[in-house]
């Protein structure tokens, strides 16, 4: 079985979370949606900066 790939329609990430990939997972201010692939697991994160953005906590860039 592949370490990343969809399942049902959900996205799937098995390879060990690092820093990086949980950070973007959570803070992507250059990822403009809400739902991102999960850093480790199957689903989705919520980008909380696009999220504040949307709901115009942050300024838009």
């Amino acid at each position: 079985m592949p370490k990343t790939g969809r399942f049902l329609g959900l996205p799937y990430d098995f390879r060990p979370p690092t820093v990086a990939r949980m950070r973007a997972g959570l803070w992507d201010p250059g990822e403009r949606r809400v739902l991102v692939p999960k850093a480790f697991g199957w689903g989705f994160d919520v980008n909380v900066h696009a999220l504040l953005r949307r709901i115009r906590l942050i300024p838009r860039s």
